[in-house]
């Protein structure tokens, strides 16, 4: 049995749980999920996504700081230590760049990955890291339309956990696609309510 494949899929599911809540805790639990994400990953084989564990530290310093900001628009349901704006909706704007940089993304990480790594999943751990890169950026920004990416990482990821036998990850990412739905409608409220 591998503990931290368990730990990290505890401290996700208290991430998640945190994250449909709007709470700013999240991204303290996603702290110290990542550390131990660096360490099972590498241990796996899953270069890109221990290679996103970093990526993913420096959003969590980010995303903290930028849910920190107070704002006037806080809802009045948020706690005390949730003083950030709530969710708000993905800038048309910055669609087609988001795409484009999601693309080049993907295309750079698989070459990476064919190139200078044993990867036997190289199309689908780039997808699923590139994704997570963009997914990661729209979360600390809070826009709503991050829980679709999410939806497609978590899907993709579950049958990669399983595939390299990280049964308690691959289980708790099946679940995450289902929170992950969960969340989205109730973020889509909440900015639709303050909209």
């Amino acid at each position: 049995m591998n503990y931290l494949d368990l730990i990290t899929a505890i401290l996700g599911l208290i991430y998640i749980f945190l994250e449909v809540r709007v709470s700013i805790w999240m991204w303290v639990v996603g702290f110290f999920m990542q550390i131990l994400g660096i360490i099972l990953y590498y241990q796996k084989g899953l270069y890109a996504d221990c290679g996103m564990e970093f990526y993913y530290l420096s959003m969590t310093v980010y995303g903290f700081w930028m849910w920190m900001r107070p704002s006037s628009q806080t809802p009045q349901s948020a706690s005390k230590n949730d003083k950030a704006a709530p969710p708000t909706f993905f800038p048309s704007h910055l669609i087609f760049p988001a795409i484009l940089i999601l693309g080049i993304l993907w295309f750079a990480i698989w070459w990476l990955l064919v190139t200078f790594t044993n990867s036997n999943v190289p199309v689908a751990d780039s997808f699923t890291t590139a994704m997570s890169v963009v997914g990661i950026w729209a979360l600390a920004r809070k826009y709503v339309e991050q829980w679709l990416l999410w939806i497609a990482v978590d899907a993709v990821s579950c049958y990669l956990y399983f595939l390299k036998e990280i049964p308690f990850k691959g289980s708790l990412y099946a679940l995450y696609v289902v929170i992950a739905i969960i969340g989205y409608w109730r973020w889509r409220r909440q900015a639709l309510a303050t909209a």
